[in-house]
């Protein structure tokens, strides 16, 4: 019996993407693919084939083409910022595919704030015009897609937002704080992805030599990170970086055990 999942990065960079906008920088430069990043989201395959997406950023179309993401059974929401969120209306041919309604997940400030931006989404019915989605909110395990998911609450500068652990993979961007009551969520991982924006301090995210210190502390089989910006080259972080933790790239798949 298979008992893996498939997780693909469908962009792996920070809000601004990279190459960022009027920057001249190396890495925006580059011509090595790594270091071409759309923003955060994965997909997150079950053993039936069922998919589940967390978050859905500006490129989330680009994303699902170039990584041939065939379906969408449900999304999974880290929290409301732009760059996780102003991709969801692609999800409209996903509805149609399937001609089923999607749902949509996430804390009760998520789930209020896509609500009102997407409210014309919210509905039954299926076309190739508007997304169906049904917004809920999730604040303990359940099985979504026949995965078992796990809300991680966690802080996000001043805000309260969500990881998940689905299995033995856990989803964690935009984290400034994992708060007490999480760590004991994150034992036990094959596979974590956390974010690691760059190397000088951020007020809301974790430079890269704090996401190694909370790695050195969940201690996973395996990690990669995400949400990375241009300060950051892919060749030369990567061999500095430990054993067992790597950055993520655009287009990478990886698997995890439920």
């Amino acid at each position: 019996m298979n008992n893996s999942i498939d997780v693909t990065f469908l962009g792996s960079g920070t809000s601004y993407g990279v190459p960022m906008i009027g920057c001249d920088c190396r890495v925006c430069r580059s011509e090595d693919p790594r270091d071409r990043r759309n923003r955060s989201c994965v997909s997150v395959q079950a053993p039936d084939g069922s998919v589940l997406v967390i978050d859905t950023p500006p490129e989330f179309r680009l994303g699902a083409i170039a990584t041939a993401l065939e379906r969408v059974d449900a999304v999974l929401l880290t929290h409301s910022h732009a760059d996780h969120i102003l991709g969801m209306d692609d999800l409209r041919r996903y509805s149609h595919l399937l001609q089923d309604t999607i749902p949509v997940y996430g804390d009760p400030d998520t789930i209020e704030t896509v609500g009102s931006i997407f409210a014309y989404a919210n509905r039954p019915y299926f076309s190739s015009d508007i997304p169906s989605l049904r917004f809920q909110c999730i604040d303990a395990p359940t099985e979504i897609a026949g995965l078992p998911v796990t809300p991680i609450p966690l802080i996000h500068g001043a805000r309260p937002i969500l990881g998940y652990r689905i299995g033995n993979f856990a989803y964690c961007t935009d984290c400034s704080e994992i708060p007490p009551a999480s760590w004991p969520l994150l034992e036990g991982l094959d596979l974590l992805v956390l974010g690691a924006l760059r190397h000088t301090p951020h007020p809301a995210h974790f430079t890269l030599a704090q996401a190694l210190q909370t790695v050195e502390r969940i201690a996973p089989a395996q990690t990669l990170f995400t949400h990375i910006a241009h300060e950051i080259s892919h060749a030369d972080t990567a061999a500095e970086l430990p054993e067992g933790v790597q950055l993520a790239c655009d287009g990478l798949r990886v698997a995890a055990t439920l």
